[in-house]
C-alpha cells in the first residue's frame, strides 16, 4: 500500500472513530453545498435489504460505473491484511442502495462525474480510472482533492471528490442495515461496539475496548 493510501485510511478511520462510528448514516453529501442548485442536501438512506447477487451494485450503476466508483472507494480505504477496506465492507452496495433511494437526487451528479472521471483518466493517461495502476489512481483523486483535475464542469473535480469521500466513509461505518459495513467490517477497524442494549457506568468510564457482547446492529436488535 502507498504512504498516501495509508494515511487516507488513517485520516478516515480517525474521522470516524470522533463521529462514533456514525451509527445511523446521519453524514450529508458534501457535494450540495458545491454543485447546482437542484441538488438540495438528503438525509440518510432508509433500511434497505444488501445485495445478494455477488456484484454488489444493481440497484443504480451499471457494471462500468460500478467498477469505477468500487475502485475509487478502494482508494480512499485501501484494504491491508487484517484490515477490511472499502471492498470488503461493501461501500459499493451502500452507495447504490442509496443512489436508488434517498440520493436519487445525486443520481445525475455521478453520471457525469464518472463520465468526466474517465475522460479525464483516458486524456491525461490513455486508460479509464479501472485500468490505471494504484499509485496512479491515487495521483488522479489527490488532483480531484485539489481541484486541478481537467475535463471537470459540473459537477466540479472537489465536488465529486468531496462526495465520494463522504459516501465512502457512510459505506464504511454506518450501520449495516443500509447496505454497507459488511459484516460489521468498519467497526472492527476502528473497534466500535455496535448498537448494545445498555452501557454500565463503568463501560462508560473504562478506557478499555468494550468486548463483553459481539458486534449487534440495528438489524439484529429489531
Amino acid at each position: 500500500m502507498s504512504k498516501q493510501g495509508v494515511a487516507r485510511r488513517e485520516f478516515l478511520s480517525g474521522a470516524a472513530l470522533g463521529m462514533g462510528a456514525v451509527a445511523g448514516a446521519k453524514l450529508l453529501p458534501e457535494a450540495s453545498a458545491q454543485t447546482h442548485a437542484q441538488h438540495a442536501e438528503t438525509t440518510a438512506p432508509a433500511p434497505a435489504h444488501i445485495h445478494t447477487n455477488g456484484e454488489g451494485h444493481g440497484a443504480f450503476f451499471n457494471d462500468a460505473d460500478a467498477e469505477t466508483v468500487a475502485a475509487f472507494a478502494e482508494r480512499l480505504v485501501p484494504g491491508a491484511p487484517g484490515k477490511p477496506g472499502a471492498r470488503d465492507a461493501g461501500v459499493l452496495n451502500y452507495i447504490d442502495l442509496a443512489l436508488a433511494g434517498a440520493y436519487a437526487d445525486l443520481q445525475d451528479f455521478y453520471r457525469r462525474a464518472l463520465a468526466q472521471l474517465d475522460a479525464y483518466c483516458r486524456k491525461t493517461y490513455g486508460e479509464p480510472f479501472v485500468r490505471l495502476p494504484a499509485e496512479r489512481q491515487d495521483e488522479v483523486i489527490a488532483a480531484l482533492e485539489a481541484g486541478k483535475a481537467g475535463e471537470f464542469g459540473w459537477p466540479t473535480a472537489q465536488a465529486f471528490f468531496n462526495t465520494m469521500r463522504t459516501h465512502t466513509m457512510e459505506g464504511m461505518f454506518a450501520d449495516p442495515i443500509y447496505g454497507g459495513n459488511k459484516d460489521f467490517a468498519g467497526w472492527r477497524l476502528i473497534g466500535f461496539p455496535g448498537g448494545q442494549p445498555l452501557f454500565t457506568p463503568e463501560d462508560l468510564e473504562s478506557p478499555q475496548a468494550f468486548t463483553r457482547e459481539p458486534i449487534v446492529g440495528l438489524q439484529g436488535r429489531a
